[in-house]
């Protein structure tokens, strides 16, 4: 399974943005798609979750209400629309696929993308 994820960038603190993942390779072999992100000096943080049948969800706390994850199956894409973004969402953002369930940990995740990089400026 390959990952590539887009639509990093910068973005004013109120502002908001969307990214993309588009999976390839998935044939059926992944159950949950998935967002972290890391900022500079910082592990890498959950962010969001889905199934691909977009019936589970889950969210980490700092951008629930805020952040809202979807998944697109005929493009075999997950999205990340960030609304009211603050200058504490600066992170580098990458999408991972779970093979089995709904995580929320780094190693429920089993495929990594590489990160789009979003800065919120004050």
């Amino acid at each position: 399974v390959q990952l590539q994820a887009s639509g990093g960038g910068l973005v004013q603190a109120g502002g908001s943005l969307r990214l993309s993942c588009v999976a390839s390779g998935r044939s059926g072999s992944t159950y949950s798609m998935g967002w972290f992100r890391q900022a500079p000096g910082l592990e890498r943080e959950f962010v969001a979750a889905t199934t691909w049948s977009g019936t589970l969800r889950s969210y980490g706390n700092s951008v629930k209400g805020r952040f809202t994850i979807s998944i697109d199956n005929a493009k075999n894409t997950v999205n990340l629309l960030m609304n009211s973004l603050n200058i504490e969402d600066t992170a580098v953002y990458y999408c991972a696929a779970g093979r089995y369930g709904l995580g929320r940990e780094l190693h429920d995740f089993h495929f990594w993308g590489q990160g789009t990089l979003v800065t919120v400026s004050s």
